[in-house]
């Protein structure tokens, strides 16, 4: 079997480093909010191009984080509408919700599966205070357009870069530099993956800093002083020290990742699988390789008994899902779908070429 994705491989590549970098940590004695953290927060946000970079315990707690501070400081209030994808992972929904925030779903692009900025203004509404970006599938999901419309309307826009990290815009800015803030997810399956959860928001405004810096660490401005009611979410030393590892590598395994992309887009030849598009590859890192089948499940079932792993992303879009019960009745067909055809192949940046023609092989075999 070719796994979608081999962690263990992932981390051996990397694996002498990595394994001193937590023995420096287990004999440092110090495991939280330390020089790792600090080391890496700086060496992240230098490598994002933004001038603050705040660790927490997840990606999902970054994007709340980046809210709840915009609610602290007054910016937003309970009930204000942010614009975000219908077809995104629910994470960047829950972070809206969990804010007391209105999300409003906005359709995707069907060529890109990015938000589509050409349907946005017709959302936007007097309570719209935001669009949130996701960078779906690593793909650079900000647009001149969308960028247009933040200006006209005065919104924050807010990035979820948990997809794509190191990703560039028009092979410039990297994503999460581009909005006003960002939440980046260290899932270990993530192109920048820890050994655990762990997370970060990203911005160059220093009060939004401040305040998310104190939000997840209880509300503390200062030890035993406490301006909010915040939570426990931050980023351990371990995790840190790891990251700061992986990210000096992380380019280069994109450049891999990419190879692997191309060798898929040039040798798939099947006409029932449509293929990403890809017009700029430095605006795709290639989390996932995404395809699309009228007939994914039967073909999820071959590539399966041929011997090849994959992963739907998502079976079910947020506004089906019973925890969203309100939206159940609503109807939005780009978004089904692509929730009904998406099929993402392996890809990893350990992948070696008969694995690939592998793959390439059992996908051109399904009739």
């Amino acid at each position: 079997m070719i796994p979608f994705l081999s962690l263990k491989d992932v981390t051996a590549a990397h694996g002498e480093e990595i394994q001193a970098a937590v023995r420096r940590v287990v004999d440092s004695g110090w495991y939280l909010q330390g020089q790792e953290n600090a080391r890496f927060e700086k060496n992240y946000a230098e490598y994002i191009g933004v001038d603050h970079c705040i660790g927490c315990a997840n990606g999902l707690d970054a994007l709340i984080w980046i809210f709840r501070a915009y609610l602290e400081l007054g910016i937003m209030q309970p009930g204000d509408e942010v614009i975000v994808p219908a077809n995104t992972y629910i994470a960047s929904i829950l972070a809206i919700t969990e804010n007391g925030l209105t999300p409003v779903l906005v359709e995707p692009d069907m060529n890109t599966y990015q938000l589509d900025g050409s349907k946005v203004e017709a959302a936007i509404t007097p309570r719209t205070k935001a669009i949130m970006i996701v960078h779906l599938y690593g793909q650079c999901a900000y647009t001149d357009q969308i960028g247009e419309l933040c200006a006209k309307y005065n919104l924050k826009l807010v990035e979820d870069n948990a997809q794509a990290h190191g990703c560039r815009f028009k092979g410039g800015s990297r994503t999460g530099s581009i909005g006003h803030a960002a939440g980046h997810s260290f899932y270990p399956g993530k192109n920048l993956g820890a050994l655990g959860d762990g997370g970060a928001v990203t911005t160059s405004d220093a009060e939004l800093a401040e305040c998310i810096r104190a939000l997840a660490n209880y509300g503390s401005t200062r030890k035993y002083v406490f301006k909010y009611t915040g939570r426990n979410s931050r980023l351990d030393e371990i995790q840190a020290a790891v990251l700061d590892v992986k990210l000096k590598y992380l380019d280069e395994d994109t450049e891999k990742r990419r190879a692997v992309a191309r060798y898929y887009l040039e040798n798939i030849k099947n006409p029932a699988v449509i293929l990403p598009q890809v017009p700029d590859w430095q605006a795709h890192v290639f989390h996932l390789f995404p395809i699309r089948c009228s007939r994914r499940d039967e073909l999820q079932q071959h590539l399966t008994t041929n011997g090849v792993q994959t992963v739907i992303h998502y079976p079910i879009p947020p506004h089906k899902q019973e925890c969203y019960q309100e939206w159940n009745d609503r109807s939005y067909p780009i978004t089904e779908q692509i929730h009904d055809e998406e099929l993402s192949l392996p890809i990893s940046p350990t992948m070696t070429e008969a694995d690939m023609k592998a793959v390439v092989t059992a996908v051109n075999a399904f009739a």
